[in-house]
């Protein structure tokens, strides 16, 4: 018999995995403090747009900054109601 993968095997050492990464990226700072630093990135990144020219990544690029404003805020609220 052949066994799974650990990502497989053990769904909930991957969950405790992801949980030590997202609190070592928050020790760094506040999940506002990203939010903060995520807008002044885009921001920097939109206004820079003009010099490098149209992208046709913009898009998706767009959806990637807002999934994580949204996470950083999904955090910020757990944080508030723990």
């Amino acid at each position: 018999m052949q066994t799974q993968s650990n990502s497989n095997e053990f769904p909930d050492a991957r969950h405790l995995a992801y949980g030590r990464e997202v609190s070592e990226l928050l020790s760094q700072s506040n999940a506002a403090s990203w939010v903060n630093d995520l807008w002044d990135i885009y921001t920097g990144y939109m206004v820079a747009q003009r010099e490098l020219g149209h992208n046709l990544r913009a898009a998706d690029i767009f959806t990637s900054f807002k999934e994580l404003v949204f996470f950083f805020q999904r955090v910020e609220a757990m944080k508030k109601n723990v």
